[in-house]
């Protein structure tokens, strides 16, 4: 290793100074992830489409970036436009120890989102690679205003730039995530130091993580779930990290054979396009121990399918941006199907009704969550922070949470155990002659039939009921619509004010780059054709 010496030296007296708070905030996850790394220094950190690294050469390669960082820029805030790859950890290190609040950005977004939530973000520096901005369309692309750091300009070789880390305080702000935007304009999402260390370490407890363990990582790192959970909490436990920069399924079994990790994470529209693999069998995803699924509802097709052809059995999480992101997570031990879990440790949930009063077990109202890995805030809007953190009754809670509640947004309910089962999402509610259709569930029983690949149901305003179910579904390969067996079907299954007024084909649903369905792209399409 070119520069090993020189990252021992560097970070030789942070070593002795960590175990003393007046050096250390217990809460910035930086000093625990290079204390980490300079114990597994010749371990293999990451291994991705196009080189691997040590824990060592990851490590050097953030300081020399920093270095690159301060010379470009003073703004406080810098921007990441990078593929799922091992450039991510290295450019969100390289971010904390130039004292900066990392940005990652959404590649996918169209042009003029990218721009607003750069020009939101306030950067004016972003740190990235030549085939990211090709992808673009070219720097002209992107704001004229923004210097561009390439990380293949950079001189990697030699010894790397001595640095003395920071030490962040738990409520500094460590990154700005921008939500996906599915309803409005993209928020951004405030996490500090402790919120990202608290998740990371509550997840370790949680899932029983070794050092041992290989991760399998494909899901974008602008993403909550793949900056936290695919990129931090592998560095936090001395993991090895296999990354792929687009999600191919062929590939991405090939890399599993490989490899054989032991942890992967996905939305279920990744773990049924694995399905298309006519060669994937139970062998090749014997290595793999925690499959988890988010991001969506995970339909029982997709479940039993992944179940009985790969033999894998899909543990689904729950949780938002706003969260670091993870909630609650089923693992091997603690598994109930249609549930997603407990909560990790120190992350309380309450379901709370119309009024505000916290519910007793088993009854359905909004979910409310608090812990120490809820957001400061949205970025510059503090009318929507103040919106979304609400102050519940501490007699009908026990006291046992003291911080302010985050309303989720979503509907469930917890069992006497603590298990969450989340039924729908308060914005997609619909009420259909004064009666509750969440569309999850109209969508299970459409997903259950056997010519359906997915499905998604959105209101349609009607003069009489007020509003009527409207579903959308793809077709299985070779299979026929027929819209009037898929209605016979849900009349069958359902109540009948639940049953789709209209059932259209659509060849793909759209959606966001986590696969999560965009209603309200299909919501325009209805209003496009009645316009017309």
């Amino acid at each position: 290793m070119k520069y090993e010496a020189a990252l021992l030296l560097a970070f030789h007296f942070t070593l002795f100074t960590f175990h003393f708070p007046r050096y250390h905030s217990p809460m910035a996850l930086l000093w625990p992830i290079l204390k980490t790394a300079l114990a597994n220094r010749h371990k293999v950190a990451v291994i991705d489409d196009r080189r691997r690294m040590t824990y060592a050469e990851l490590l050097g390669g953030a300081m020399f970036l920093a270095e690159r960082i301060d010379a470009a820029t003073s703004n406080p805030h810098v921007g990441l436009l990078l593929p799922t790859s091992g450039a991510g950890p290295v450019a969100i290190l390289a971010a904390w120890l130039a004292r900066r609040v990392a940005v990652p950005f959404n590649y996918l977004l169209t042009k003029d989102e990218l721009a607003y939530v750069i020009a939101d973000s306030g950067v004016d520096t972003i740190v990235t690679v030549g085939p990211m901005i090709e992808f673009l369309g070219g720097a002209a692309n992107l704001p004229p205003n923004i210097k561009l750091l390439y990380l293949e300009d950079i001189d990697f070789t030699g010894l790397p730039p001595l640095r003395w880390p920071p030490c962040p305080a738990d409520d500094d702000l460590a990154v700005i995530l921008y939500t996906s935007g599915t309803s409005a304009k993209p928020k951004g999402v405030m996490l500090t130091h402790g919120n990202l260390h608290s998740n990371v370490d509550a997840a370790l407890v949680h899932a029983g993580i070794r050092e041992s363990h290989i991760f399998f990582g494909v899901l974008p790192q602008f993403h909550s779930f793949g900056l936290t959970a695919l990129t931090l909490l592998p560095l936090r436990a001395g993991c090895t990290t296999i990354y792929t920069a687009r999600f191919i399924p062929k590939r991405v079994v090939e890399l599993i054979r490989k490899h054989k990790p032991q942890i992967m994470m996905a939305v279920p529209s990744m773990y049924a396009a694995l399905l298309t693999v006519k060669d994937a069998c139970a062998e090749d995803f014997a290595s793999v121990e925690i499959a988890i699924s988010g991001g969506e509802a995970l339909s029982n097709a997709v479940f039993e399918a992944v179940r009985q052809r790969l033999n894998v059995q899909l543990l689904e999480g729950y949780g938002l941006t706003e969260t670091a992101p993870i909630l609650n997570w089923c693992t091997q031990t603690r598994f109930r199907r249609h549930s997603v879990g407990q909560s990790l440790p120190e992350v309380h949930i309450a379901i709370v009704d119309e009024a505000g009063r916290v519910l007793p077990p088993d009854r359905e109202g909004e979910i409310f969550a608090a812990g120490p890995n809820i957001m400061k805030g949205y970025y510059k809007l503090p009318r929507q922070t103040a919106e979304v953190f609400v102050e519940l009754d501490r007699d009908s809670l026990g006291d046992r949470q003291r911080r302010p509640y985050f309303r989720t947004g979503d509907i469930g309910k917890v069992d006497a155990d603590g298990y969450l089962y989340i039924t729908g999402r308060k914005k997609e509610m619909l009420k259909v002659a004064g009666e509750i259709v969440f569309p999850r569930e109209v969508e299970e029983v459409l997903n259950r039939h056997p010519s359906v690949r997915d499905a998604a149901v959105i209101g349609r305003q009607d003069d009489l009921r007020g509003e009527v179910p409207m579903a959308f579904v793809e077709m299985q390969e070779g299979a026929a619509f027929d819209e009037n067996a898929l209605r016979t079907w849900c009349r069958d299954n359902l109540a009948g004010f639940k049953v789709p007024r209209e059932i259209q084909q659509i060849d793909a649903l759209p959606r966001n780059p986590t696969g999560k369905i965009l209603r309200r792209k299909l919501t325009e399409l209805v209003t496009d054709s009645s316009r017309g």
